[in-house]
């Protein structure tokens, strides 16, 4: 059989249909009630009903992992990119108190390679099971003359459901609330342009030992995957003051924007979060990063994480149950500020101490 005039233009349609068979077994973990059928239709299909919702309102988000895919392309580590995938999309979409139900990846290449294919999608597939979310559908695309040779690019959507009376919105918050932070696990997925041409600078090589991980190549440790929050603080909803109301007021999921970005994002106008930073450790990835970028508090608390992940405004008097809560979880959570009134001159978010931990 002489081969297609698509093949010969750089489409493979039998190895995306190998493809195909061997994510299989991986999305079959990540099913979850809900689900009807199984990948390969015209468009996925979920039964809200199924999952017991009364008056659910459905809550979406989408987000790609950004340049720290290079990172993986160039030291060909590609199992745990799609763990990034997952948890940009599910960590905002808890921030609103909401249980992440499925998701859609959408991978794209110039020249499909089955086997690194395989496993990015296994890695998405990991991060929905960690979730709790099932992988229903996506797509992979392939266009060649569009990306490098062995480049690809990932992107993900996902869709969860909050009944109407607990969603989160913010508009809780007052006066006092005191402020917890989620550790992270390390960059997550953002601040990598700035990070990979740090590392250019610097002359280490990511296959060298990292200097703030003993024991991992510079590439593994700065691969490590974004930490999925979801049912830690799931969990953590359930908590709730005398009158019934949840313990959490608000959450900010701290991504691209860092602090300073993100906290102001769930605040009323007429409130402000007061911050101090010395109440946690400025993890080894961060200060290295420091050292070699000469990097000032401000790239730490806007383009950089500085080692939390998520932050929760609280009912003040049930911090301490919250908290004991999400470390039974498995979080490692600080105490790291409180809610304020805002006045005319004052910032959305005041950053104290910065000049003994972060420099």
């Amino acid at each position: 059989m002489s081969e297609s005039a698509y093949k010969k233009a750089g489409v493979d349609i039998e190895a995306a249909a190998r493809l195909v068979e061997g994510i299989k077994p991986h999305i079959k973990k990540t099913n979850r009630s809900g689900v009807m059928g199984g990948i390969g239709g015209f468009g996925a299909l979920f039964d809200l009903k199924a999952t017991g919702y009364k008056d659910p309102i459905l809550v979406s988000g989408t987000d790609g992992v950004g340049t720290k895919i290079k990172i993986a392309i160039d030291c060909g580590i590609h199992d745990t990119i799609g763990i990034d995938a997952v948890a940009m999309c599910v960590n905002d979409i808890i921030v609103q108190g909401a249980e992440p139900l499925f998701f859609l990846d959408y991978f794209a290449t110039g020249a499909l390679d089955t086997g690194v294919a395989e496993q990015v999608i296994r890695g998405v597939a990991t991060g929905c099971e960690i979730a709790g979310c099932a992988l229903i559908g996506g797509e992979t695309a392939e266009m060649p003359g569009l990306y490098a040779q062995g480049d690809y690019d990932l992107a993900g959507f996902s869709v969860g459901a909050v009944e109407r009376e607990n969603m989160l919105t913010g508009a809780a918050i007052s006066e006092g609330d005191c402020i917890l932070a989620l550790a992270s696990s390390g960059l997550h997925s953002n601040g990598f342009s700035l990070v990979r041409r740090l590392i250019e600078r610097s002359g280490l090589g990511y296959h060298e030992e990292a200097p703030f991980a003993p024991g991992q190549t510079l590439a593994q440790a700065l691969l490590t995957p974004t930490r999925i929050y979801v049912k830690s603080i799931l969990s953590a909803l359930a908590l709730r003051d005398k009158n019934g109301q949840s313990a959490i007021h608000g959450m900010a999921h701290i991504t691209g924007g860092g602090l300073l970005e993100n906290v102001p994002r769930v605040l009323p106008d007429e409130l402000c979060a007061e911050i101090d930073a010395s109440q946690w450790a400025l993890p080894p990835v961060f200060r290295w990063l420091v050292e070699i970028g000469d990097l000032q508090p401000s790239d730490m608390a806007t383009t950089l994480n500085a080692g939390i992940g998520m932050v929760l405004v609280c009912d003040s008097a049930l911090a301490p149950a919250l908290k004991a809560k999400l470390e039974e979880g498995g979080e490692q959570v600080f105490e790291i500020g409180e809610i304020k009134k805002r006045n005319v001159s004052d910032l959305s978010v005041s950053l104290l101490n910065t000049d003994k931990n972060w420099i």
